[in-house]
């Protein structure tokens, strides 16, 4: 059901100073920690608090002792309302621990964190950021040293004994930053130009610079926007207009999502809009956004309006084999619920197809190893070999823009693979459901579907149960997974037969699951 709000602008701001008031004093016991696939996430008070943001940090410089791992830790944050609060207190405590801290002042995007620990100036980070949820939502995410997200024995550690110190807040350490600045604990550092610089490795910046289309960039409200300035200033790209620069955490400018809440969401076409009309009205050929960390993207083009990540995903890894801006790579890597066109891309080339868990945490080792092409997940996300193991909003417009000033329109483009490869029908359908049903799910196993000869009419040729039970068909797949965070079962299909076809999978994926 959508939002009779969706696409208006909010006409009442969230109260700033009570979610400030609730960070630092929550009413309620604060929930223990707990890493999902980005990190300890929930709503500003006992969702996450100051006691978090300290007991996490507290917990990092444990293992960072204990480990003996050298090296400053980058700490930063997005343009959320508590980021920047969250990172000082981080900051304090690390210093306290004897810890050297890197602490910009401004907001950093995600895929910098990981950009910093593989050129060797961070050993590792922890980053402030819910990503593109709600205004209301806060986070932490920490990246070890090979830069992409932590994995579950690190996370696990973390859990641990950041619940430890949230039952014992005593033994947090901390060291105000006034005094940690003056023992040199915590130092600012430029972290804009490496960057900036760096992408030239795989953008060609000149070719943009010199095409007559007109792009249009949205940095959502998001930590992105002194980059794209810089990278619209460096490379001289008088061609490209950022066409918002506000930053306020309430994000009201943002339209609201399909349910009623702000969420600067690149994806969705209600908070995208506005860069729809864009395209729409023929004032910009190409318009590009990343969500307020800027691990994710969007983009709208006059043919197509609102592109779906699975195809910009598609074209940006055709793209990138043909013009061999990934010259080792062997592989693309895609999620469990990410297009199987991909499969066709990949087996067109010659390539490997790696199909991983959903998050990007497990595409990191094959980054590292510079073995994809594109690693890529359905939800905007998605980075390549030599660059970041964390996915890349920024990278991913501008490598967009290039495709569109190259070759043309990305909607073109896409059908273009689908005239080759055939038409993919995709969907992710969301059920309310409860914890026993999420419990359920997520126990089942492969050989409970051992009996299991068909779906939709065709044959079934196997069963995986790595992460929620995913179906493969004769020429689809159903994939059910229950979400970590809400009492919701997530159903994606595919099918490369018809939508009539598509609609069956999911009648059918709810019928298994009954």
């Amino acid at each position: 059901m959508v939002s009779e709000l969706a696409g208006t602008l909010t006409k009442e701001r969230i109260d700033v100073n009570a979610l400030r008031e609730q960070f630092f004093n929550p009413q309620g016991t604060p929930v223990p920690v707990k890493f999902g696939t980005s990190g300890h996430r929930g709503s500003l008070g006992a969702g996450f608090c100051a006691l978090h943001a300290r007991a996490i940090a507290q917990a990092v410089a444990r293992i960072h002792q204990e480990q003996h791992i050298e090296g400053p830790i980058l700490v930063g944050g997005d343009t959320r309302l508590m980021s920047r609060d969250t990172a000082n207190l981080c900051a304090e405590v690390l210093a306290g621990n004897g810890l050297t801290v890197i602490l910009p002042d401004m907001p950093l995007p995600t895929p910098v964190f990981s950009f910093e620990i593989i050129s060797g100036r961070a050993s590792a980070s922890l980053n402030g950021t819910a990503s593109h949820n709600p205004p209301q939502d806060m986070g932490l995410k920490y990246n070890p040293s090979n830069g992409g997200p932590a994995d579950a024995a690190v996370t696990g550690q973390i859990e641990k004994y950041a619940n430890y110190y949230m039952a014992h807040q005593k033994e947090i350490k901390t060291l105000p930053l006034a005094q940690a600045r003056e023992k040199g604990l915590v130092r600012e550092a430029d972290l804009v130009t490496p960057y900036v610089t760096a992408l030239s490795k795989f953008i060609d910046f000149k070719k943009i610079a010199a095409s007559p289309l007109k792009f249009a960039i949205h940095p959502l409200g998001g930590s992105s926007l002194a980059f794209y300035e810089a990278i619209k200033k460096t490379y001289r790209l008088d061609n490209m207009e950022i066409v918002s620069k506000v930053q306020d955490p309430t994000f009201y400018f943002i339209p609201i999502d399909h349910d009623g809440k702000i969420r600067m969401d690149p994806s969705s076409k209600y908070p995208m809009s506005p860069l729809i009309k864009l395209v729409e009205d023929g004032t910009y050929d190409f318009a590009g956004a990343s969500d307020p960390d800027a691990d994710r993207f969007g983009c709208a083009t006059k043919k197509g309006g609102l592109i779906p990540p699975n195809h910009a995903l598609c074209v940006m890894a055709d793209y990138l084999y043909r013009h061999q801006k990934v010259r080792e790579a062997c592989s693309i890597g895609r999620t469990l619920g990410t297009t199987s066109l991909l499969d066709r891309i990949a087996a067109g080339y010659g390539l490997k197809l790696d199909e991983v868990n959903v998050g990007f945490k497990y595409f990191v080792e094959g980054i590292v190893k510079r073995k994809y092409v594109l690693a890529g997940e359905e939800s905007a996300g998605m980075s390549v070999s030599g660059w970041t193991p964390e996915k890349d909003g920024i990278l991913a417009v501008c490598l967009l823009m290039e495709i569109t000033a190259v070759e043309g329109d990305i909607a073109a483009l896409y059908d273009g693979l689908t005239a080759k490869y055939g038409t993919p029908y995709y969907t992710r359908v969301d059920i309310p459901t409860d914890e026993a049903t999420k419990k359920r799910v997520k126990g089942l196993k492969s050989a409970d579907f051992d009996t299991l000869q068909q779906v939709a009419g065709e044959r079934v040729t196997r069963v995986r149960d790595t992460d929620g039970i995913k179906i493969y068909l004769q020429s689809s797949w159903l994939l059910v997974r229950p979400s970590g965070t809400e009492n919701i079962l997530k159903i994606y299909a595919e099918t490369f037969i018809s939508q009539k076809h598509l609609d069956e999978l999911i009648r059918q994926a709810q019928r298994l699951l009954a």
